[in-house]
């Protein structure tokens, strides 16, 4: 598939906004929220899923049209995608109010943010309309059977990830720099996170290194037999060429594919070491580090995830 840089910054960005959404709406429930950092986290995170959701707009057509994806939501994972990411403002917007004093949940200035039995709705809502969308997001290249590299069980949970570690080392960079940087049990948790991650995206990437489990003598109904293409179906470029019929070369993927690993799980994980094992270390340099060098990863996965995957439409081209 042609790798649109639209639709890489789309599931990058807007992944990363939704599982700092989820992050901060933890965080808030759990009650170790500070409300400045909380409040930045929330903006950061809506704009992220905003530019995220308008980059995708410019793969469209006809962006014009775009509202008239949501009436689908009944069939297409697209649709869910889209009634989800605008239902996800409601709570977030809520959530922003609740780091102010007087408004959901009022508190001291600089005090932990207490939620009540309606902030904690919120919190609850935000968290699951979050996941949610990324999973939709997934779900709309995992439902498609003509591209085996989508069609595979490893795609929701590895945008899942991606959302939930960038989302998490985002907020732990800002609670950081705001002078509340988390603990050892933070950096813990993003090591397997980045660990996980990474077995996952190894796991999918062997799998995958398989012809396409058909021939252009199946595609045209000669099962078992050699077919040869006589004469190209078009004599110049067409939407299924453009969009279809991407081609990387293996030793151009494996490099990227190792790139990808070191910058989204190995540069992770070595800068949340000496957070996690070492006393009294500053540890904003380290939490902003590896939330820049997810994000890259993720980027850099991202282009993969397109570029590798084969239409079995190529195999009449």
């Amino acid at each position: 598939m042609h790798p649109a840089l639209s639709v890489i910054f789309f599931t990058a960005l807007s992944g990363a906004g939704y599982g700092l959404l989820a992050w901060t709406a933890l965080a808030t429930l759990a009650g170790v929220a500070r409300p400045w950092p909380s409040l930045l986290a929330v903006l950061l995170a809506l704009v992220l899923v905003t530019i995220g959701l308008l980059s995708s707009l410019a793969h469209l057509g006809k962006p014009g049209r775009a509202w008239r994806a949501f009436s689908q939501w009944r069939t297409s994972w697209l649709s869910r995608e889209g009634v989800l990411s605008l239902l996800t403002y409601v709570p977030a917007v809520l959530l922003a109010a609740m780091q102010l004093p007087g408004m959901i949940a009022a508190q001291p200035s600089g005090e932990a943010v207490t939620a009540g039995i309606a902030g904690q709705l919120v919190c609850i809502a935000l968290i699951a309309c979050a996941l949610a969308t990324i999973y939709c997001t997934a779900m709309i290249y995992a439902s498609l059977t003509p591209i085996p590299a989508w069609r595979h069980r490893l795609v929701p949970p590895a945008y899942l990830l991606f959302g939930v570690l960038t989302g998490g080392l985002l907020l732990a960079a800002i609670g950081s720099l705001e002078g509340t940087a988390p603990g050892p049990a933070a950096a813990m948790a993003a090591v397997l996170l980045a660990v996980a991650l990474g077995l996952t995206k190894w796991r999918y990437w062997v799998t995958i290194d398989v012809p396409l489990p058909a021939t252009r003598g199946d595609a045209v109904g000669l099962p078992q037999r050699t077919v040869t293409v006589f004469e190209r179906p078009h004599t110049e470029a067409n939407y299924l060429t453009r969009e279809m019929a991407f081609v990387v070369a293996r030793r151009h993927s494996r490099w990227l594919r190792r790139l990808a690993i070191v910058l989204f799980a190995v540069v992770p994980v070595l800068c949340m070491l000496p957070v996690w094992l070492l006393v009294h270390v500053e540890a904003a340099p380290w939490f902003v580090a590896a939330a820049l060098s997810a994000i890259a990863g993720a980027f850099v996965e991202r282009w993969l995830f397109f570029a590798e995957a084969k239409h079995m439409v190529t195999l009449y081209y």
